[in-house]
């Protein structure tokens, strides 16, 4: 895949600097994604930068999966996360790992830090524990468990692990600092007892080590040198610092934790736990329905990998957060396939158009360029006939002000054809037209001497009634009505978030294009003159193309950058 410009960043420059002290000799990043949902435009600012951040430095990238949750994990995620990557561009040149891979070294960690006083079993029930933890401004309390000899901590975690214990009773926890400030360094949990079967590791544990503690461990497990991950992280860096440390005789690396901001967007939700509800509630077709903000949808939809890229590029990376318009990216969608796409003419909302004077029968040819900018993509004929299609819009048999499009007594070129004027309309008994009839001037054919002629009217685009297909395409608005708090943690109203959701966020039409908008392989993008960009949808079939609206032509970002 072509090299995106990359700017550079704070963190490079503390890479930089840590390769000049001598810290790191080499640069060992990883991807650490959780596999409980399907990858979405939020998770790309990590992604990129993570392996981005590999290639620039010559350096390694591992994948490794967060699978230390069994209740919500699944190989379907897995293998769509590898899919996205992939499509992204990007390989994991450190290799694929798993957090289970190390279940068995943080449980011989566990057992060394109990024997150290470093940990112990808690029997705090969840609510005590949050009541024993304090608060931001007020210390916690010591747990009535927390100085129970070694020998019985062990002896209890052991027996934790045959499941002996039902869940929520027993807890491992770090022995550190309950009147810290920073309340993550209040005695954090370790390891809970969960009787969930595990995708990899079956029946064999029945207690998991939080992330909080795996992910230091895994990360000097593999050698990582800098472990990037976003800005809400930032209060557990003392935490990670402490249990690589503590750690330290048992691990072959001392990894670096440097923050972020992460990604938010408007018009757009990316909490996982309100897009599964979206997908369990059949609210929309699937992780890959094109209104969703996953990498699959966006795939679906017709977005390049590329201006997926060039948008994080463009955002850059910085320490504070922010929200950045929808409209941004869909700039580097546009900027992407105005450069690649063909060029094609369709008419979502046909009107049959009547040329009155043109002879019955008979045909011309229409040479049309495939891209208006790149000679190299060819052209493509079709037959210019009697009887046409435009779009409803394009018509109106009562003109507003400064409306230049077709009406009675006007003039409009066709596009690479005729100056023709509108003379009358039919309609249906309802009052709707139904039919437009209009002249052709026989001398302005496109590329004539005729063709210069200056008239008031636009140029429209049009399809042969004799030489198009029918087609469906389908228009995407935002999925939802506002934007919704993207905190992970909070309880969520789900009946209050179903409410949000925007009725009309599919439009599906029934038109006429070119023909070649059916040979086009699933996947193929065209620019819709006049419309938008449209990518052929997996549900097409021969009788019917189906063509999702990736993006319109209109280009907000754009127009607030000048």
């Amino acid at each position: 895949m072509e090299e995106t410009n990359a700017r550079g960043n704070f963190i490079w420059d503390a890479i930089d600097k840590d390769l000049e002290d001598k810290r790191y000799t080499e640069v060992h990043t990883r991807f650490p994604p959780e596999p409980n949902g399907y990858m979405h435009i939020g998770h790309c600012k990590a992604l990129i930068m993570d392996f981005l951040t590999a290639e620039k430095y010559g350096g390694k990238c591992n994948l490794r999966f967060d699978d230390t949750n069994p209740a919500k994990e699944d190989t379907e995620y897995v293998e769509a996360i590898k899919r996205d990557i992939h499509w992204l561009g990007f390989h994991w040149t450190g290799g694929e790992f798993y957090a289970s891979d190390y279940y068995d070294k943080c449980y011989e960690i566990a057992e060394e830090w109990i024997r150290r006083g470093l940990a112990y079993v808690d029997e705090l029930s969840k609510d005590e524990m949050r009541e024993y933890r304090g608060t931001l401004t007020e210390p916690g309390k010591n747990s009535p468990w927390r100085d129970r000899p070694a020998e019985e901590s062990l002896d209890l975690f052991r027996r934790m692990k045959a499941g002996e214990f039902p869940e929520g009773s027993k807890t491992l926890r770090m022995k550190i600092d309950m009147s810290s400030p920073n309340i993550v360094m209040r005695d954090p949990a370790m390891y809970r007892i969960l009787y969930k079967e595990h995708w990899r590791t079956g029946n064999k544990w029945c207690i998991y080590p939080m992330y909080d503690f795996s992910h230091p461990i895994g990360d000097a497990l593999e050698g990582i040198s800098h472990s990037m991950c976003s800005l809400e992280y930032e209060i557990h860096r003392p935490l990670y610092d402490w249990v690589v440390e503590k750690s330290a005789d048992m691990l072959p690396a001392r990894p670096r934790q440097i923050e972020f901001s992460r990604l938010n967007m408007t018009g757009t939700v990316m909490s996982k736990r309100y897009l599964r509800q979206l997908v369990e509630g059949g609210y929309v077709a699937g992780w890959d329905d094109p209104r969703m903000p996953t990498l699959s949808a966006m795939r679906r939809r017709g977005y390049p990998a590329m201006a997926i890229r060039n948008f994080v590029d463009t955002i850059g990376m910085s320490k504070a957060d922010s929200t950045v318009d929808y409209a941004v990216l869909e700039h580097c969608v546009r900027d992407v396939l105005g450069e690649s796409s063909l060029r094609a003419m369709a008419v979502l909302n046909p009107l049959k158009v009547v040329l009155t004077n043109w002879p019955e029968g008979e045909t011309k040819t229409v040479t049309l360029e495939n891209h208006p900018d790149h000679p190299e993509m060819g052209e493509r004929t079709l037959s210019f006939g009697r009887e046409l299609y435009i779009e409803q819009e394009d018509f109106m048999e009562v003109p507003v002000k400064k409306y230049q499009r077709m009406f009675p007594g006007n003039e409009v070129r066709l596009k690479g054809a005729y100056i023709v004027r509108c003379d009358d309309c039919v309609k249906d008994a309802e009052g709707n037209v139904i039919e437009v009839h209009c002249t052709v001037d026989m001398d302005s054919f496109s590329g004539s001497a005729g063709a210069d002629r200056k008239i008031k009217g636009k140029t429209l685009h049009w399809v042969p009634v004799d030489d198009c297909i029918p087609f469906e395409a389908r228009l995407y608005e935002p999925l939802l009505n506002d934007d919704v708090a993207e905190e992970e943690d909070e309880e969520v109203d789900k009946k209050d978030f179903i409410s949000r959701l925007n009725p009309e966020s599919l439009k599906i039409c029934r038109g006429f294009a070119e023909k070649v908008i059916a040979e086009a392989e699933t996947g193929t993008s065209f620019q819709f003159l006049r419309t938008g960009y449209f990518c052929k949808d997996p549900d097409s079939t021969a009788e019917l193309p189906v063509y999702n609206r990736t993006v319109g032509l209109r280009d907000s970002f754009a127009k607030q950058a000048k």
